[in-house]
């Protein structure tokens, strides 16, 4: 029934504002990746491909009003849906206000899903915005890890999907000059839970504050601080959250989030990235294995596997068309760490190819023995991408 509405919505917006009588577009990719998975050479292979399709359709009035719409469609293939059973499940997974996925071939090996994850329509006059709808809303600072991103976390390691999630959500912002601006949100879930926030961002001594403070999931209040600018020839970006939670206000079970990262680039444009995130987990929050946050984190609670983490890479573009990116992160409290070799090739102005390598390794407590135990897991992706 939501599903129907929200069709219905989109036809009488259409049809309200005469988005057919004016400027409309339409932009995109279609990509086919190979992926493998493994705990090591001689052990089982999981082999699976993914044809990843997006259209982004935008239709724009005269005046004030654009309209947007994005539909994410993919083909999977291969052995992870027999292996795991809940696999086409969490695919389909939409924790919007109104659920916007469809699984519409859910078979043994096959598994096809269609999902809008972009619905919204903006208002724009002067110095103020308003947007409605299923939107992208982007309060970090950082790189990696983001604190202040209390809307819409994601994570760093899933590449095929540049366009992060995004909320169901109420946004206004207003200009108040021009490097400083007052903006406020409301998110609705799938569990009808709220999230409230409000960002106060200025200009001081040549860099970007923010202020944020708000309400997630009707369960903790948090306070924010964001911090942007240069120091020589570094980029310096810095994040911070308190949490406290909301049935325990006067305690001191808050955690704190906080995330430092910098940026240089040399003369040949290679660049070398540093960033360190303090995440002082809640008691009862215990990870079990790395694919526990592999995927998008589902708050801002849970970014990391472990309290500490140091992530560094570098970049180095080879000639206009070749470059290679090496990424690293290292958790000291479960001896683990993250290395991500990648070599990306731009076939002609919009087409790409991707060779793509991750490896986890750490140190888990066995839910039985409750005994530490050793767990790796290595993934390779062959991809190549055409976007128009």
């Amino acid at each position: 029934m939501k599903k129907t509405t929200i069709i219905l919505i989109f036809i009488l917006l259409t049809t309200n504002f005469g988005f057919s009588q004016n400027t409309w577009s339409l932009s995109g990719y279609v990509s086919n990746m190979q992926s493998v998975m493994f705990d090591s050479i001689s052990k089982p292979w999981t082999n699976d491909n993914l044809i990843h399709n997006r259209l982004q359709f935008r239709f724009y009035t005269p005046q004030y009003f654009t309209m947007g719409v994005d539909l994410r469609n993919r083909l999977i293939t291969g052995e992870t849906l027999k292996y795991m059973p809940n696999y086409a499940k969490g695919i389909d997974a939409d924790n919007g206000l109104i659920d916007m996925s469809w699984n519409v071939i859910d078979e043994n090996s096959v598994l096809f899903n269609s999902n809008i994850d972009r619905a919204f329509l903006t208002f724009e006059k002067g110095n103020i915005n308003i947007t409605v709808g299923r939107q992208r809303i982007n309060w970090a600072k950082t790189f990696v890890w983001n604190p202040n991103d209390l809307f819409n976390s994601y994570s760093f390691f899933d590449f095929d999907y540049m366009e992060k999630p995004g909320s169901d959500a109420i946004n206004v912002e207003y200009y108040t000059g021009m490097a400083s601006s007052v903006n406020a949100v409301v998110k609705l879930d799938s569990a009808n839970n709220i999230t409230a926030g409000a960002k106060y961002g200025f200009n001081l001594f040549s860099y970007d504050f923010q202020i944020v403070g708000g309400f997630i999931n009707e369960q903790d209040w948090v306070a924010g601080l964001g911090l942007t600018g240069n120091i020589w020839k570094f980029s310096i970006r810095t994040e911070a959250s308190y949490l406290q939670p909301d049935k325990n206000f006067t305690d001191t079970s808050g955690v704190l989030i906080a995330s430092i990262g910098t940026e240089y680039m040399f003369p040949n444009s290679t660049m070398i990235s540093f960033e360190f995130l303090y995440n002082q987990m809640p008691k009862e929050t215990e990870v079990g294995s790395f694919l526990q946050v592999y995927d998008a984190p589902q708050s801002v609670k849970n970014l990391s596997f472990t309290e500490y983490n140091i992530f560094g890479q570098i970049t180095i573009p080879f000639s206009p068309i070749i470059s290679s990116t090496f990424a690293g992160m290292y958790y000291p409290e479960i001896n683990g760490y993250f290395v991500g070799p990648s070599i990306n090739i731009s076939l002609t102005q919009n087409i790409d190819f991707n060779i793509i390598a991750q490896t986890f390794k750490g140190e888990f407590t066995n839910p039985i023995s409750q005994k530490k135990e050793q767990m790796q897991f290595n993934l390779g992706f062959i991809k190549m991408k055409y976007s128009f």
